[in-house]
């Protein structure tokens, strides 16, 4: 694999492999260290002389071991059985939060604000009227240009979504 291949992986992979990471550990920073430690180490291999035939799949388990072991170093072995076999529904999984993320980050600054105080911190229009110092209309013409961005940003064969990482804390 040449370094331009490596770079190529790691731009599309990186995003989903850290949501993988994130559902199983469930701290953002410690996730993505896992995700840098697993390129760190693929890199290594394949400096090495190491052949890696399916590039995707070989990242998930290095990445879901780097995830059982800082789970140990934290003495939470009791959550351990439930870390997910690696197949193609959690690949998907990934894979999709990845792209919400994505669009979500792509919102503008406000819009953004307000769909993360709604959606990740369950506040009222009210409520997020009155920590803003904005008018509730707009709190919800802002909601609505939201999802009309999302709706756009996820179209393309994409069913309804939930955004299960917002509530990840």
């Amino acid at each position: 694999m040449t370094r331009r291949e490596f770079e190529l992986h790691f731009k599309s992979l990186y995003l989903p492999l850290g949501m993988y990471a994130l559902r199983i550990i469930g701290d953002v920073e410690a996730s993505e260290d896992a995700v840098q430690e697993a390129f760190i180490k693929a890199w290594m291999a394949i400096e090495g002389g190491s052949e890696i035939g399916y590039f995707r799949g070989y990242m998930y388990q290095i990445v879901r071991n780097e995830c059982i072991s800082y789970l140990r170093k934290q003495k939470e072995t009791v959550g351990l059985e439930n870390v997910p076999e690696i197949d193609e529904e959690v690949v998907d999984t990934s894979v999709r939060d990845a792209r919400i993320w994505k669009a979500v980050d792509d919102l503008p600054e406000k819009c953004r604000e307000i769909f993360l105080l709604s959606k990740r911190d369950g506040l009222s229009n009210e409520e997020i009227a009155e920590e803003l110092n904005i008018s509730i209309k707009t709190v919800k013409n802002q909601m609505t240009k939201a999802f009309a961005r999302l709706r756009e940003a996820l179209a393309p064969g994409h069913k309804p979504f939930f955004l299960p990482f917002l509530f990840l804390g």
